[in-house]
């Protein structure tokens, strides 16, 4: 599949249910689709964003299964970053402040007095350049750049960031993430913002859906939802899901639902390893992620109230869920926490592997 122009596109793009407005804010902007089979991710350089996952259920109906929007210009105004790449610092930094090398930064805020994924105008809010496509071949693939300047929403240096999108082997999706520091030490963390909901996009809420979360560890918050700086065990707490449970088996006993970091088991390397595994049992699909992160957000969209999505269908909360892999939140205001900093001349790298089937999970 080859690119359309933006201004030829119109009626090729309402056939695929998505509208590309033509105004300053969106110039340049496209819709790309990489498929094999059955299997297709549809996504537009608007944020690096993913549009749409669609799968077989076990009876091999077809479904999207992630939640997003009609045109670019809803995504232009979208608030819930959905399916977007988060950064140049994904998650929370409290006070939007930091110092490195004796040099103390001032970040732009957006949540209060905290930064939460990369400031008002962050790496979800910006045009990519589209620097390889092909949609041929056993590996469908698109690649994302985009240069983040020194200053941008404060944090120092200039950045080279790339996000990749390849299907491979049998419905699975690979995701991997670069960024190069060019001239200053920086702090970066990425992370890819979908919302899934297995069972459909317009299925209803999540809280049926089981999961299991490899991660034996949280990062304790406080009522702003930044770290404290220690290390909790999930056990005997509504964050246990080294065993498969409902999501909505105990969200009742939280606030508003599950917005917290997991210490992955295992610890941050080279190789990928399970992070979480995701099964609806009604349409039979399942989802397993694996990454070479250290932690994971995990987000029952708790926030979503009348938000106007594909469709027209309308998202409430619990509609979806976020497994959002990364370093971990505020990491730059915490010694003990890994670091997030990246030198001059070396290369941030992140991976992500879905795997999607309709198999037995868990095994």
């Amino acid at each position: 599949m080859v690119k359309i122009p933006l201004l030829l596109s119109f009626v090729f793009l309402i056939s695929f249910g998505f509208v590309v407005h033509c105004s300053s804010a969106t110039k340049g902007v496209g819709l790309y689709e990489i498929k094999k089979g059955n299997f297709s991710v549809k996504l537009t350089n608007w944020g690096a964003t993913i549009i749409s996952v669609i799968l077989p259920d076990k009876n091999g109906k077809l479904a999207d299964v992630t939640l997003g929007y009609d045109s670019v210009k809803d995504y232009t105004n979208d608030t819930s970053y959905i399916g977007a790449i988060v950064g140049r610092f994904a998650n929370r930094i409290g006070g939007a402040q930091f110092s490195l090398n004796g040099t103390h930064y001032k970040l732009v805020a957006n949540e209060g007095k905290n930064m939460l994924h990369g400031g008002l105008r962050g790496f979800s809010d910006v045009v990519w350049k589209v620097k390889k496509y092909k949609n041929e071949g056993d590996a469908p693939t698109i690649v994302f750049a985009y240069h983040s300047f020194d200053g941008e929403e404060g944090f120092p240096g200039d950045l080279y960031v790339t996000v990749g999108y390849t299907l491979i082997g049998d419905k699975k999706l690979k995701v991997t993430m670069k960024a190069k520091a060019l001239n200053k030490a920086t702090p970066v963390n990425l992370a890819q913002h979908m919302y899934w909901n297995l069972g459909g996009h317009n299925s209803g809420n999540i809280l049926s859906e089981e999961i299991q979360i490899f991660g034996s560890y949280f990062t304790p918050v406080d009522s702003k939802l930044i770290p404290t700086g220690k290390f909790a065990s999930v056990k005997g707490t509504p964050y246990d899901f080294l065993k498969p449970h409902k999501v909505g088996s105990r969200i009742s006993k939280l606030p508003t639902g599950y917005d917290i970091n997991y210490v992955l088991d295992g610890g941050a390397g080279s190789k990928l390893r399970r992070a979480a595994i995701v099964h609806d049992k009604k349409s039979g699909r399942v989802m397993e992620l694996l990454t070479d992160a250290p932690g994971m957000q995990f987000y029952t969209s708790n926030f979503l109230k009348n938000v106007k999505g594909k469709g027209g269908f309308v998202y409430q909360p619990h509609a979806a869920l976020c497994l959002e892999t990364q370093a971990f939140p505020d990491s730059v205001n915490h010694p003990n926490f890994p670091s997030t900093i990246v030198a001059p001349g070396k290369t941030y790298k992140h991976h992500m592997l879905f795997k999607f089937s309709t198999a037995a999970p868990y095994s």
